[in-house]
């Protein structure tokens, strides 16, 4: 009697049996992605080979060389805690050699020294290598019973772990490349706001550099006045003095000449303290913008102070501005930011309101109003200019968004207003419903 047909029976049998649980798992675990695939694929690989454990790792480095770090860990009845351990005197260790390793029984005595195996009352072992397209081991997939494995069993388990430990490689390998894609990504993305951080501060300096230019310029009006006064009253000093030394004084001519003199003092007074009003309008804007110090502010003369720092360009562009603010009213905030957002939106409209000039007419009007259970300070910054088309009311705040793009405009502006305001706790938006112009809405929370 011969052996043979029983022994081709078991073959087929246990095909049929890898080919249900292959289809079974594959079902299961083809949409997974992560850590949803590994715990799945732990749980029926247990489930399909009826074994206690089946753990799938990472391997990292550690003090004392190479370990695992678990990614899924199935225990009989639910899943383990992840956990690390070393590989030094462990089965383990082999399979990342990337040799299959096979323990049917008594795998505590083959390893005495691996205290995991004697916590877990393990009998036997089967371990398979994830090993990527390059070649490199980046796990294990290991099945552990608390029985024997049979010889059925073990080609099973031998055929599931490799399919699947080839499986579990992709998915690591896809993980390893994500993660480097997103590193990258992160790194250009701050490389990107560095350098809009840098461009924005760039903005606010070449904004600074042109109100500088025009200051100069509306100063240099004044103090050639009063140059030219001072010379007048020199003249007239020395005419006095040679008419206090003839012969004759007449009362006339000396009365003539201290009218003379009055008035060139008084055109030499006039000019400088317009001259210092122009500096002195400047340097405090300049100051507001290189800080956030919160300060109580006398709301409509701080505005009138930024306005006036921006005369020589809106009176350039024939651009009036008149304030609806209450003169008694008063808001903790930063000024340098709340400068920095006026200057802005003046500076918008003298160049995108009126593109062909003036004349024009700007109004800023704020009130404070309690809503939230808080105060808030209403500011409403409106032009009669051209106006913005729907298309560039929506991109307005945009960062880099310019209608003047080759034409000196780095679409910075506005965004920095939005930033700025947001930065406060504030929304800034443009009203869509502005008849004529542009209408900007501009809300800050004042503290208690």
């Amino acid at each position: 009697m011969t052996t043979s047909p029983p022994a081709l029976f078991d073959e087929h049998d246990g095909r049929l049996l890898a080919e249900a649980a292959l289809r079974s798992i594959t079902a299961s675990t083809s949409r997974l992605r992560g850590e949803e695939f590994l715990r799945t694929l732990v749980r029926d690989l247990a489930q399909a080979l009826d074994v206690t454990y089946v753990i799938a790792g990472r391997v990292i480095q550690m003090a004392d060389g190479e370990g695992i770090r678990t990614l899924a860990v199935w225990g009989g009845a639910d899943f383990l805690p992840n956990m690390e351990y070393s590989l030094r005197h462990t089965p383990c260790q082999d399979v990342t050699d990337q040799t299959m390793c096979f323990h049917a029984c008594g795998i505590q005595a083959d390893y005495p020294q691996d205290t995991l195996l004697v916590d877990m009352r393990a009998e036997s072992y089967v371990g398979m290598p994830m090993i990527d397209t390059e070649g490199k081991t980046l796990g294990i997939l290991s099945a552990i019973d608390t029985k024997p494995i049979d010889e059925n069993k073990r080609l099973l388990a031998l055929s599931l772990l490799s399919i699947f430990a080839a499986r579990c490689a992709a998915e690591l390998q896809h993980q390893d490349r994500e993660e480097v894609l997103e590193h990258k990504v992160q790194q250009r993305t701050e490389a990107l706001r560095a350098a809009q951080a840098s461009m924005v501060e760039q903005e606010k300096m070449a904004a600074l550099g042109a109100l500088v230019a025009g200051v100069a310029h509306e100063v240099n009006t004044p103090i050639g006045v009063a140059v030219t006064a001072a010379s007048g009253m020199s003249a007239y000093a020395a005419q006095m003095v040679e008419t206090l030394s003839g012969p004759k004084v007449s009362r006339s001519d000396m009365v003539a000449l201290a009218e003379r003199l009055k008035g060139a003092a008084e055109l030499i007074e006039q000019n400088l303290a317009r001259a210092a009003e122009l500096i002195g309008n400047f340097k405090q804007l300049a100051v507001d913008q290189g800080t956030e110090h919160v300060t109580e502010l006398g709301l409509r003369e701080h505005v009138q102070g930024v306005v006036s720092a921006h005369s020589p360009e809106l009176r350039k562009g024939a651009i009036g501005v008149r304030l609806d603010i209450d003169a008694a009213l008063r808001a903790r905030l930063p000024a340098g930011k709340l400068s920095q957002v006026l200057s802005n939106l003046l500076m918008n409209s003298a160049k995108h309101g009126y593109p062909d000039g003036g004349p024009g007419a700007v109004t800023i009007a704020a009130r404070q109003e309690q809503a939230e259970g808080r105060a808030w300070l209403l500011i409403d910054f409106a032009d009669d200019g051209v106006g913005m088309p729907p298309a560039v009311r929506e991109r307005v705040f945009e960062p880099f968004f310019t209608t003047k793009r080759g034409q000196g405009g780095s679409g910075l502006g506005m965004h920095i207003v939005y930033t700025i305001v947001h930065q406060m706790g504030g929304q800034v938006s443009v009203d869509g419903n502005a008849e004529r112009g542009c209408r900007f809405h501009v809300r800050l929370p004042l503290p208690a």
